[in-house]
C-alpha cells in the first residue's frame, strides 16, 4: 500500500490556534480528528491537546505553521521528541517558505474558511491527501546506551568488589542481549563499549534505524537501563510527505494482463508496467505513486470499461482513436521504447497517440504559463476543456495575496510577553526536571527496595548460620565430650583387661600346682600384696585383684594404720596378714579381736611375679601356727591378769 493510500486510512489531527498565542497567553486550539471518513471537532488546551496525540497516537498532527505549536526552535524540539514514535509532525503550507494556507487549499480542491475550526480541518484533509512536509529534529538514526542501573557503591551486604563486578557482568549480559535482538532484525549499527571490572560500565549502540522501527525500548531492571534516543539533527529539517508528482498522460491497455504507461508532458515515456495479478484497485494505487493524471488515453475504440472506470477515479479527460491502432503502427510509434511485452508496447502507443493529438495544445499551454504557476495543472486544466486564458486568469488570482491571511513572520513581542514567555519557559524546565526527579526518585526508591530486600535476606541468611554455627559448636562440644568420655572408657576397658589378666594370673596361682614358677608343687601359696596399711592402698588392691576371704595379705609398710584402716582389712576376712614394719597398738588389737593371724613377713620367703606374689605354704603356716601360739600366751596372760584382779578386788573388799 501507498503512502498516500496508508494517509488516507490513518487518524489525522488539524490543529489551529483557537485564541491566545503561544508566545504568550495560554492558547486555546481548534482541534479537528479526521480518520478519512468522519469529522471530530472539539476546543482544547495545549496540555490537553498533547495528551490527546499522546493517548490516541494519531499517525500525523498538521497545521499550517509549526510555530503555532512552539514559540521558538527549542520549544519545538522539545514538543517533537513528546511525539510518540508513530506520530508526525506536519506542515502542510509548505518548508521554509510556507504558501498561504488558502492557496493550498484551493489548489489541491480542499474546503476553507476562515474560522480556525475550518482551518484546522484543511490542514487535516491536506495531510491525509499527503500534501505538506514532515518537521524532523532527528536524524533517521538512533542511539541505544545500555548502562549500570545503579551506583556501583556496593549494598545488601556484597563486598564493594563482588557488587561492582555483578553490575559490570549484568550490563555486558544485557548489551549481548541488545546486540542479539538488533542482529536479529537486520539493522546496521555501530557499537562502542567501556569495559571495566568483571564486564562493561556502558555501551553504545548507533543504530540506523528510527526508534519506532527498533524492536529495544527503553527501561530499567535492577543493576541494568536502557535508554533509546534518536540522534539530534544541527537544525530543523523539511521532508514532503509525497515526492513531487508530475503531470502524466496514462495510456492503459486492459484485460488479463494489464499494462500502464506514463509519458510526460514533453512527450517522453517515463514509466511502464504490467501484471497479472493486480486488480483495478492496484492499478489506480501505482499511477498516484508515480505521478498525477492529466489524461487517459486507449489504444481501442470504444473505451474499455476499466479505463473509463480508471479515468474517473482521478476526474480526468480521456482519449481513444478513432479506430483501433494498427499493430504496425504502435510497433513504429514505439520503436524507440523498451518494452518487456505486447501489452506495455499497446500502453506506450495509446499515451503516445494521445500526446501527438494534443502536442500542439500541451506546448502552448506550457509556453504561456507564466513562471509563478504550475505548467502541468495548466496543461491539465486545458486538456480537460478549459480555456487557456481562462485557467491562467483563474490561477493569477488565486495567487494574488489575501490581505486577511494571517503571515508566518513572529511578530515583534512586548516586554511583557517575553517576560511571560521566560517564565513559561522556566517553568517548562523545572516541571521537566520535576519529572525527572520524579523518576529519579522513583528508580532511588525501587532500589532502596531492592537493598532492603537484599538486606533482610542477607539478615535471614545470617540468623540461619548463626543458628547453624550455634548447632556446629554444640556438635562440636558434644563430640569432644563423648571422645573424651570414649578415652576414658578405653582406659577403664585397659585397667580392667589388665586386671583380668593379673587374675587369671592368681586364679592360676590358686588352682595350679606353680611349678612354673618355682618348681617346688603344691607348697606354694598367692599372696596379695597391698603397697601401705592404709585404706586408699587397700581399696587400690582390691580395685586391681581383688582380697577375697581366705587370701594371704601381704602388708608392705603396715605402720600408721588405725583402727578404721585395720577393721576394713579385718571385713575381708583375711587368712593372714604378713607384714613389713611395726603394726599400732590399735591396728593390733582390732585383727586380734577379729581373730585375723598376723605375722612378720622376714621369716616368709616372698617371691613377686610382676604385680603378684607367692610364697611357701609351709612358711605362711608356720606364721599362723605361731599367731596361734602367741594367741594363746595373750589369751593366758590376761586371764591371768583378770583373775589377779579380781583376788585384789576381793582383798580389799575384806580388808
Amino acid at each position: 500500500m501507498s503512502t498516500r493510500t496508508s494517509a488516507l486510512d490513518a487518524l489525522v489531527f488539524g490543529v489551529d490556534v483557537q485564541s491566545g498565542d503561544v508566545r504568550g497567553d495560554a492558547p486555546s486550539y481548534a482541534l479537528v480528528s479526521f480518520d478519512g471518513e468522519t469529522v471530530e471537532r472539539d476546543v482544547v488546551t495545549r496540555r490537553k491537546l498533547l495528551r490527546l496525540v499522546a493517548d490516541r497516537e494519531p499517525a500525523i498532527v498538521a497545521t499550517d505553521n509549526m510555530y503555532e505549536l512552539a514559540a521558538d526552535k527549542d520549544q519545538l524540539v522539545h514538543l517533537l521528541r513528546r511525539l510518540p514514535d508513530s506520530t508526525t509532525l506536519v506542515q502542510v503550507t509548505g518548508d521554509e517558505r510556507p504558501e498561504p494556507l488558502s492557496r493550498v487549499a484551493k489548489r489541491h480542491g480542499v474546503p476553507y474558511g476562515k474560522p480556525a475550526m475550518e482551518e484546522a480541518e484543511a490542514a487535516a484533509r491536506l495531510a491525509a491527501h499527503n500534501v505538506g512536509y514532515e518537521v524532523s529534529a532527528f536524524t533517521d538514526e538512533t542511539e541505544l546506551k545500555v548502562a549500570r542501573g545503579r551506583s556501583t557503591g556496593g549494598g545488601g551486604g556484597w563486598s564493594a568488589d563482588r557488587f561492582t563486578r555483578r553490575i559490570h557482568g549484568s550490563v555486558k549480559r544485557e548489551t549481548r542481549t541488545v546486540e542479539s535482538t538488533l542482529d536479529d532484525a537486520g539493522l546496521d549499527y555501530d557499537r562502542e563499549v567501556t569495559e571495566k571490572y568483571g564486564g562493561y560500565a556502558n555501551a553504545v549502540f548507533t543504530v540506523q534505524a528510527r526508534p519506532e522501527n527498533i524492536p529495544v525500548s527503553e527501561h530499567r531492571a535492577g543493576d541494568t537501563r536502557v535508554e533509546v534516543e534518536p540522534v539530534r539533527r544541527d537544525g530543523i529539517e523539511f521532508r514532503p510527505l509525497a515526492r513531487r508528482r508530475d503531470r502524466v498522460l496514462v495510456g492503459i491497455d486492459p484485460g488479463t494482463t494489464t499494462a500502464v504507461a506514463l509519458v510526460g508532458l514533453d512527450g517522453h515515456v517515463l514509466d511502464v508496467m504490467s501484471t497479472r495479478t493486480a486488480d483495478t484497485g492496484d492499478v489506480i494505487e501505482w499511477i498516484i505513486e508515480h505521478g498525477r493524471p492529466a489524461l487517459v488515453a486507449a489504444d481501442v475504440t470504444p473505451m474499455p470499461d476499466t479505463v473509463e472506470k480508471i479515468a474517473a477515479s482521478f476526474d480526468a479527460p480521456t482519449w481513444d482513436p478513432d479506430t483501433d491502432l494498427p499493430v504496425d503502427e504502435k510497433q513504429h510509434r514505439t520503436r524507440e521504447e523498451g518494452y518487456d511485452d505486447d501489452h506495455q508496447r499497446d500502453a506506450m502507443a495509446a499515451a503516445l497517440y494521445a500526446y501527438d493529438h494534443y502536442r500542439e495544445t500541451i506546448e502552448r499551454a506550457t509556453r504561456e504559463t507564466p513562471p509563478t504557476l504550475d505548467e502541468g495543472d495548466v496543461a491539465a486544466r486545458v486538456l480537460d476543456g478549459e480555456p487557456l486564458q481562462a485557467v491562467l486568469s483563474d490561477l493569477e488570482e488565486t495567487d494574488d495575496p489575501e490581505p486577511d491571511e494571517p503571515t508566518h513572520d513572529p511578530r515583534e513581542l512586548t516586554d511583557d510577553e517575553r517576560r511571560i514567555k521566560d517564565l513559561e519557559a522556566q517553568v517548562e524546565r523545572l516541571q521537566a526536571h520535576v519529572s525527572d526527579l520524579d523518576a529519579e526518585l522513583d528508580a532511588k526508591d525501587a532500589t532502596i527496595e531492592e537493598y532492603e530486600d537484599e538486606l533482610s535476606e542477607a539478615r535471614r541468611e545470617e540468623r540461619q548460620e548463626a543458628r547453624e554455627r550455634r548447632e556446629v559448636t554444640q556438635l562440636e562440644w558434644e563430640n569432644d565430650r563423648l571422645e573424651t568420655e570414649l578415652e576414658e572408657q578405653r582406659e577403664r576397658a585397659d585397667e580392667l583387661e589388665a586386671k583380668l589378666e593379673r587374675l587369671k594370673d592368681l586364679w592360676k596361682l590358686d588352682h595350679s600346682n606353680l611349678g612354673d614358677v618355682g618348681g617346688e608343687g603344691r607348697d606354694l601359696v598367692a599372696v596379695k600384696p597391698v603397697d601401705q596399711f592404709t585404706v586408699d592402698a587397700i581399696e587400690t588392691a582390691d580395685d586391681e585383684y581383688g582380697i577375697a576371704s581366705g587370701d594371704v595379705v601381704y602388708l608392705r609398710d603396715a605402720s600408721g594404720a588405725g583402727r578404721r584402716t585395720a577393721e576394713l582389712l579385718a571385713g575381708f576376712d583375711p587368712r593372714v596378714v604378713l607384714r613389713s614394719g611395726g603394726l599400732s597398738d590399735a591396728a593390733d588389737e582390732v585383727l586380734f579381736d577379729h581373730e585375723i593371724p598376723v605375722g612378720p613377713a622376714d621369716g616368709v620367703t616372698i617371691r613377686e611375679v610382676d604385680e603378684l606374689a607367692i610364697a611357701n605354704e609351709s612358711e605362711v603356716e608356720s606364721v599362723v601356727e605361731d599367731w596361734k601360739q602367741r594367741k594363746a600366751e595373750r589369751e593366758r596372760e590376761q586371764k591371768e591378769t583378770m583373775v589377779d584382779s579380781i583376788i585384789s578386788e576381793h582383798r580389799a573388799d575384806r580388808g
